[in-house]
């Protein structure tokens, strides 16, 4: 009867402190909130270990006394395991006489730890000396595994404690990292004293210390069997499509050419020559690697990735020429002639990529390549083409250079060029007061303005910058797909509308001469 009574009454009086085990974190964080500090993790570590569990149940938590001369493994949740030697048990004691310690182990919701320096009350935010050792990424499963033991901090062990992170998605490899706070109360996540070793199941992190550790990954966005055969179609059913509008739109430059020669058109016909060749170089790719079926690639399919690597070369490079055919028109109206100007355009427009294809093809570059999928349930599949083949040792620092860096600097030079026709376009309708008047012809104006503005966008191959979007999201791989491999009926459509534009010049002069003077310098 005493002894319930005793029992009964310590712990109501421990209740009363707020130092139940489930008020912990919550207390602290509303403490350090309210004093504008961020240090709640040390006030968390300091009650933790003392806390009472009480009656309520506490989901993915584990308090429990654990002999200081053995190992302890403890798994508060089945994704995350814990293995701890008894050295650092034996560190932890606070009382050298004493055997055995408490061992805390649970999982905290990553929201609670927000990686951004702050200023506290007039200090300054310093860096600390391992600041190149700052992780980067996104928790992987949101939860970050808290681990304390005993009542003395545990650093610098030889013998680390080893953390396993269960996952079932597929990802970038992960960083094993822990919480590390500041005196000026800046906080990031650090992979000092921590080892990473990824299982392809799971990730070990080896580490010197106790604290709050956790899994930087970066997410790989899956693409199943399902949305690549889908992908496939789309692709393929574009590509042919731009083959046959590619080659309708080279019978109108022609015409166009004969009737009304214009260096612009001759730009036009080039770059949509290029695109020709990309799209069938392509599908001729597509097919051959189909037909081989597993065998050897041959010649032909060297000779394929060659065509089809030269031909995507070819493409930017016009598509850059256009870019600064467009800068001399706007910038020297006056001054456009330069001598033989479609053979040093073409010069670099074909001679460029000859000569780039010609080392990667003499450097034995291409050849048969082969991209693994994997979906959601770590479903296995296997798209080929003729490309760069995957055993050459220097294809991916091939690849980055002129499948990535070259047409990233490609876009951005366009992107200044499209926005210097926008403020050309910008200047002339505000001259002429097309903008000020809320009449439908000057509506009508804009319209064919933004259509302008679009047509080019198409022209000097921007949505190619919509390439990034396909890292992250599904949805941005099949708008990247459907738009691009439609671009040979966009260069359609750009060249119907030339036609219209060269059939309507004299007419327009008279009725919009500020219409005239933007048609002139995009159709020069």
């Amino acid at each position: 009867m005493w002894i319930f009574l005793i029992i009964t009454l310590s712990w109501l009086s421990t209740a009363r402190a707020g130092n139940l085990c489930k008020d912990v974190l919550s207390e602290c964080y509303r403490s350090a909130l309210c004093h504008q500090t961020a240090h709640w993790t040390r006030c968390y570590e300091e009650r933790i270990s003392t806390c009472v569990r009480g009656r309520s149940f506490i989901p993915n938590f584990v308090l429990q006394t654990v002999n200081s001369s053995q190992e302890a493994e403890v798994s508060p949740t089945s994704m995350h395991r814990v293995h701890i030697p008894s050295s650092a048990l034996r560190r932890s004691r606070g009382d050298e006489s004493q055997t055995d310690v408490v061992l805390v182990t649970t999982v905290i919701n990553s929201t609670y730890f927000t990686p951004s320096p702050r200023r506290m009350k007039g200090t300054r935010t310093a860096l600390t000396p391992n600041s190149s050792a700052h992780g980067q990424g996104t928790v992987m499963g949101g939860l970050v595994l808290a681990v304390r033991a005993g009542s003395r901090p545990v650093v610098n062990l030889s013998q680390p404690i080893t953390l396993t992170f269960t996952h079932d998605k597929q990802m970038e490899k992960g960083s094993c990292v822990f919480w590390e706070e500041l005196e000026d109360g800046a906080g990031h996540w650090s992979r000092h004293g921590c080892e990473t070793n990824d299982t392809g199941a799971a990730v070990v992190c080896s580490c010197n210390h106790l604290s709050f550790f956790a899994v930087l990954v970066n997410p790989v966005l899956s693409v199943g069997e399902t949305h690549s055969t889908n992908l496939s179609y789309i692709t393929y059913i574009g590509s042919a499509l731009s083959v046959f509008f590619t080659v309708s739109s080279l019978i109108i430059c022609t015409c166009l050419q004969r009737r009304c020669p214009k260096k612009a058109i001759g730009v036009h016909m080039h770059l949509t020559g290029a695109l020709l060749c990309l799209h069938l170089g392509f599908l001729l790719s597509s097919f051959w690697v189909w037909q081989l079926a597993g065998g050897k690639e041959g010649w032909v399919c060297r000779c394929l990735g060659l065509f089809l690597h030269w031909s995507m070369l070819a493409t930017f490079c016009w598509m850059t020429l256009e870019g600064f055919h467009l800068y001399l028109l706007l910038v020297q109206v006056f001054n456009i002639y330069v001598r033989r100007y479609m053979l040093k355009l073409s010069l670099v427009g074909w001679g460029l990529p000859t000569l780039i294809a010609v080392v990667c093809a003499i450097s034995g570059v291409y050849g048969k390549n082969s991209l693994e999928l994997r979906d959601a349930r770590n479903h296995n599949s296997t798209a080929q083409i003729c490309w760069m083949s995957n055993q050459f040792p220097q294809r991916l620092v091939v690849s980055y250079i002129t499948t990535v860096a070259f047409p990233c600097l490609v876009i951005l030079y366009n992107s200044c060029m499209l926005g210097l026709v926008v403020f050309k376009l910008w200047s002339v309708r505000r001259g002429s007061g097309d903008w000020k008047t809320g009449n439908s012809e000057g509506g009508t104006r804009l319209w064919k303005d933004g259509v302008t503005v679009l047509g080019l966008s198409w022209v000097l191959g921007l949505p190619w910058g919509l390439a990034a979007t396909t890292y992250i999201s599904l949805p941005g791989i099949y708008v990247f797909t459907i738009l691009n491999s439609l671009q040979g009926v966009f260069m359609f459509l750009w060249s119907m509308a030339l036609t219209r534009k060269s059939q309507s010049d004299n007419s327009s002069s008279i009725r919009d001469p500020s219409s005239q003077n933007m048609t002139t310098i995009v159709n020069k």
